[in-house]
C-alpha cells in the first residue's frame, strides 16, 4: 500500500487576502470608545484577578475582605498586551471571508490578560458548561486566580483560544512564521516582549524570513514588539535605544517599523490600518511592517504609594502592591487603581460585558485545523522503502509537508530532487532554533514536517522541545489531540565525526522526561530507517527522533522488520540459537548493530559452544515500563526477548545512562551491561572512538566472553 495523503480539493487555491479591507470595515463598524472600553475591561479584569475575591464591578465601596490575603500573578505585561488585544478584536471580527487571524503570545506572564480575554469572548467556563457571561463566572474568574488546578496563572493552551505556550524565551516569531507557511489565508500576530527581543531565537527570526523567498505561497506575519522598557529585573536593552536607533535597527533588518506609545488611541488605529495595508506574504521580498508599542510596563497601575515609586520599576512586573488587605496606603491605592477603569460602565449587574465593550470583541475563534489521515506505512513491504530520501520525496509529493534543516540537507546526503536542487518545500537556515520554531508552527496548524540535523547540534533545541512537550500535554488535557507528530531526523552521527561534532545528548534529555509521546528510533540499516521514517510521518501526537547514519552500511534480513515496527524490538533468528541462550546480545542503531554482529562472528570462533540470542531494539522508549511509556514492551514480551536471568550485552548509539535508567525503572540492573557513547578526552579517529567507548566488535566480543564466564560460575 502506498503512502498517500487524502488531497483536499478546493474550488480555488487560497489567495492572499486584502487585509486593508479588515481595517476599513473595523473603522466603520467600531467606534474608538468601544476599543477604549474593551481595553479598560481587560485591564480591570487582569488587576482584579491578582487582588480581589469579590466586588468585581465595584458596585459598592471596596472592603478589606474583598482583597486577597496573598496577591499573586504578573501585572506588568498585561496593559500593553490588553491594548493590542483591544485593537485587534475589531480587525479580527472584520477579517475577509475565508481568512484567519491568530494572536500568538510570546510573553508567558500575560496569563491574567488571556483569561480576561477568554471571559469577554464568552469562551471561559469556570462554574459549569452554562453561559460564559454571568456574575458567578465573573466571581469565579477573580476569586480562583491563578486557578492552580485548572488553568494556572500563565499562558498555556488550557486557556481557550491559546495556540502557543508563552514564556519559552524566543521562539514566538519563528513559530508564527511556521504557522503561515503554505497558508496564504492566515495572518499571525506574535506579541513579543522586549526582553524576548534579546534572545538568539528572536534575533535570528527577523532575518530568517529571507530564507523563505521563493519557497511557496505563504500568509503574513505582523510582529508586535511590546517595548515596555523593562525585563523582570531591570531595563531591557531596547529601552536604552533612542527612537531613531529603534527605527534604524528594524529598518536595517528589512522591516518598516511603526512606533506608537499608546497615548493616542485613534492614532494607533490609523497606524494598525497602515500596517494591514502594508502586509505582504511572508516569502515576498521587500519591507514588512512591525509594530513597536512603547507603552510603559504596568501602565495605568499605581504610580507612587506612601513615598515609594512604583511606575516604570521592576515592582510592576508581578504585584505592584504587596499587601493592600493589611496596608492602609496600599488599600487606598488599590481602590483608586481599580476604580479608574470605571468597571460599572464595562459590566452589567449580571456580569456581562456591556454593549460598548462587546463591539470591540473578535468573536468566536476559528476552529483549529486537523491533520490529514495517512495510510499506515507498516502495511507496505520492506522492499518498498529503499532509503530515507525516497520517503521524504514521496511524502512531499502529497503536499502539506515541509522539510527544515540548518544548512545540512546535502551534507546529510538527502537527495530531494533529480538535479540536486532544493525543492520549494525544503528550507535551510543555519539555526536549529528557527528550524524548530518553523516546525512547531507548521505542525501546530495541522501540517506535517521534518527537521533534519546533525546529531551534535540537535541538543541546542532541548529546552524548546521540553517546553513543547509540556504544551502538547496540556493540549491533550483539553481534548485538543490529533496534531501531526514532531519529527527529527538525526544523522551525521558523532561516531564518524570530529571531536567537536560528537554529542548524542538530545535523546537522553528527551527520555529523561518520561513523556510517553517520545520515541527514539534506532533502526539497524537504511531500509529500516526508511520504514521508520514513513511511520513517523504518518503518526500523530508523538515526538519522534530517528537516529540513522548518513553513510550506508550493511543491510540485514528484513524478516524481523514488521515486529521491530510493531513491538519496538525483535529477535533476529539468523543470528540466534534455538533454546535457552547463555548470552543475549541486543543492538540499537546501525553502527552498534554492525559492531555487535562483528562481535558475534568473533564469539563463534572463540566460544563455539555458547548459545546466543540476538535481538535488535528499534525504539528505545519501549524499554521503559508502563504506564510512563504507553508503548512499552509488556512483561510477557520483554521476558520472551530478554529472558529473566540471562546476562544481556546491549550496544546503543546514545549515552548508555539513559538506557540504563529505562531498564532500572523496570527493575533490571545487574544482568544488563549497556555500552554506548562515552566522551573522549581528545580528538580521535572513528575507529579510536569505538575503542574508547568499548563499542568496537573486538571490545564487545571481549565483554561478551567475560559475561559468559561470570555467568557460568
Amino acid at each position: 500500500m502506498a503512502l498517500t495523503t487524502e488531497r483536499v480539493t478546493d474550488p480555488a487555491p487560497p489567495r492572499f487576502p486584502d487585509w486593508s479591507y479588515a481595517a476599513r470595515q473595523a473603522a466603520e463598524a467600531v467606534p474608538d470608545q468601544a476599543i477604549d472600553a474593551c481595553w479598560r475591561a481587560l485591564n480591570h479584569l487582569s488587576a482584579a484577578q491578582l487582588y480581589l475575591t469579590d466586588n468585581a464591578r465595584f458596585a459598592r465601596p471596596l472592603r478589606p475582605a474583598d482583597v486577597k490575603e496573598t496577591p499573586r500573578g504578573h501585572w506588568g505585561v498585561c496593559p500593553p498586551v490588553n491594548y493590542m488585544l483591544a485593537h485587534l478584536g475589531p480587525l479580527t471580527a472584520s477579517r475577509p471571508a475565508g481568512s484567519e487571524l491568530l494572536v500568538l503570545h510570546g510573553a508567558g506572564h500575560a496569563g491574567p490578560s488571556a483569561l480576561a480575554h477568554a471571559y469577554l469572548n464568552g469562551t471561559l467556563h469556570l462554574t459549569g458548561n452554562g453561559p460564559g457571561w454571568s456574575m458567578p463566572e465573573l466571581r469565579a474568574l477573580i476569586t480562583g486566580f491563578p486557578h492552580p488546578e485548572r488553568f494556572g496563572g500563565e499562558i498555556t493552551p488550557l486557556i481557550p483560544g491559546i495556540r502557543h505556550t508563552g514564556g519559552q524565551l524566543g521562539p514566538a516569531l519563528a513559530i508564527a512564521q511556521g504557522m503561515v507557511l503554505d497558508a496564504p489565508h492566515r495572518l499571525v500576530v506574535p506579541l513579543i516582549g522586549d526582553g524576548e527581543l534579546e534572545t538568539g531565537a528572536t534575533a535570528a527570526a527577523w532575518l530568517a524570513r529571507r530564507a523563505l523567498h521563493g519557497r511557496g505561497g505563504h500568509g503574513a506575519v505582523l510582529p508586535v514588539v511590546l517595548a515596555n522598557g523593562l525585563k523582570m529585573g531591570g531595563p531591557s536593552l531596547l529601552a536604552g535605544m533612542s527612537k531613531e536607533e529603534v527605527q534604524g535597527y528594524f529598518t536595517g533588518l528589512g522591516y518598516e517599523p511603526l512606533i506608537h506609545d499608546g497615548t493616542d488611541l485613534p492614532g494607533c488605529r490609523r497606524q494598525l490600518a497602515d500596517a494591514f495595508h502594508r502586509l505582504r506574504p511572508l516569502g515576498e521580498s521587500g519591507r514588512q511592517p512591525v509594530i513597536v508599542l512603547t507603552m510603559p510596563k504596568g501602565h495605568t497601575g499605581p504610580t507612587r504609594v506612601a513615598g515609594r515609586w512604583i511606575a516604570a520599576t521592576p515592582a510592576v512586573h508581578k504585584t505592584p502592591l504587596k499587601d493592600p488587605r493589611n496596608n492602609d496606603a496600599e488599600f487606598t491605592a488599590l481602590e483608586a487603581w481599580l476604580a479608574s477603569y470605571r468597571p460599572a460602565e464595562l459590566f452589567t449587574p449580571q456580569g456581562r460585558p456591556t454593549d460598548l465593550v462587546r463591539q470591540a470583541l473578535p468573536g468566536p475563534s476559528p476552529e483549529p485545523e486537523t491533520a490529514r489521515p495517512l495510510a499506515p506505512p507498516a502495511a507496505r513491504g520492506p522492499q518498498s522503502w529503499p532509503d530515507v530520501s525516497s520517503v521524504v520525496r514521496e511524502r512531499a509529493a502529497n503536499e502539506a509537508f515541509r522539510l527544515f534543516s540548518p544548512d545540512e540537507i546535502a551534507s546529510n546526503r538527502l537527495e530531494l530532487s533529480a538535479d540536486g536542487s532544493l525543492p520549494p518545500w525544503a528550507v535551510e537556515i543555519l539555526n536549529e532554533e528557527i528550524c524548530h520554531g518553523w516546525l512547531q508552527g507548521y505542525t501546530e496548524t495541522g501540517r506535517e514536517a521534518l527537521l533534519a540535523t546533525y546529531e551534535a547540534f540537535a541538543p541546542v533545541n532541548t529546552s524548546l522541545l521540553v517546553q513543547h512537550l509540556k504544551h502538547r500535554r496540556l493540549r491533550h488535557l483539553t481534548g485538543q489531540s490529533g496534531l501531526p507528530s514532531v519529527n527529527y531526523l538525526i544523522t551525521s552521527l558523532g561516531w564518524r565525526n570530529t571531536y567537536t561534532h560528537q554529542n548524542p545528548g538530545l535523546v537522553s534529555s528527551m527520555l529523561e522526561t518520561e513523556d510517553g509521546s517520545v520515541h527514539v528510533y534506532t533502526p539497524a540499516d537504511t531500509r529500516r530507517a526508511a520504514a521508520v521514517l514513513a511511520v513517523m510521518l504518518a503518526g500523530h501526537d508523538r515526538v519522534n527522533f530517528l537516529i540513522t547514519d548518513k553513510h550506508p552500511g550493511p543491510a540485514f534480513p528484513s524478516d524481523p522488520l514488521r515486529d521491530e515496527l510493531t513491538d519496538g524490538a525483535a529477535v533476529w533468528p539468523h543470528l540466534s540459537h534455538r533454546g535457552r541462550p547463555h548470552l543475549i546480545l541486543a543492538s540499537a542503531g546501525d553502527i552498534p548493530a554492525r559492531e555487535l554482529i562483528g562481535a558475534v562472528t568473533l564469539l563463534h570462533r572463540s566460544h563455539p559452544e555458547t548459545k546466543i540470542r540476538y535481538l535488535h531494539v528499534n525504539d528505545l522508549a519501549v524499554l521503559g515500563p508502563a504506564p510512563h511509556w504507553p508503548h512499552a514492551l509488556d512483561e510477557r514480551t520483554f521476558t520472551r526477548l530478554f529472558g529473566t536471568d540471562t546476562p544481556v550485552l546491549m550496544a546503543v548509539p546514545t549515552h548508555p545512562g539513559c538506557v540504563r535508567a529505562l531498564l532500572a525503572a523496570r527493575g533490571e540492573t545487574s544482568r544488563f551491561h549497556v555500552v554506548g557513547y562515552r566522551e573522549p578526552s581528545r580528538p580521535t579517529t572513528p575507529e579510536g572512538l569505538l575503542e574508547h567507548c568499548k563499542l568496537s566488535a573486538a571490545a564487545l566480543a571481549v565483554q561478551a566472553a567475560l559475561m559468559i564466564k561470570e555467568h557460568s560460575r
